[in-house]
């Protein structure tokens, strides 16, 4: 089960960065810039991190991304833009709408690894073991310098924050 929710928690991480294989090219960030088009349908985030199911919705997604490629086979996201994600309870209909622009990064690596670094506002989720082992919420609204790794197996092997947490996306929702 732990291992679902933290391919679940790194899939909806994920999602933003999703649309980054097929996304059209955006002149207007400038060369090699592209739009990220927001995940089709919508992400339900399942029960077993607040203990009710999450509606993930993205209503405004002004996001670019580029790609850079290393020599030693890992490729690193860079995203810039406007991003606003709503949590919806899908038990009440209790909503929470954010900004979160950013901007922030995503390696690759070879071996499968992930690490992650958002800077500004951004949003994530840890399945509630991994939110009591780096003390932290399970789903969490942060501001400041986040940065995440997840291994090839996709656990979380470190989650740091620099910032600070801006709501707890669970205690605001339920």
């Amino acid at each position: 089960m732990r291992r679902l929710g933290a391919v679940v928690a790194l899939g909806a991480l994920l999602c933003l960065f999703g649309g980054m294989v097929t996304a059209a090219p955006a002149l207007a960030r400038g060369p090699k810039w592209q739009f990220n088009a927001p995940p089709p349908g919508p992400v339900i985030l399942p029960a077993d991190f607040c203990g009710f199911q999450i509606g993930v919705s993205f209503p405004v997604d002004k996001e670019y991304f580029k790609i850079l490629k290393a020599a030693d086979g890992s490729m690193t996201f860079l995203t810039t833009g406007s991003l606003t994600l709503t949590n919806t309870n899908l038990s009440t209909g209790k909503t929470i709408t954010a900004n979160i622009s950013g901007p922030g990064t995503a390696t690759v690596f070879p071996d499968g690894s992930v690490t992650t670094a958002e800077k500004g506002r951004a949003v994530y989720a840890l399945v509630p073991a991994d939110a009591q082992r780096f003390g932290l919420p399970p789903i969490g609204l942060t501001a400041g310098p986040l940065t995440t790794s997840v291994d090839a197996n996709g656990t979380f092997t470190s989650v740091s924050l620099q910032g600070h947490v801006l709501l707890d996306i669970c205690a605001a929702l339920s």
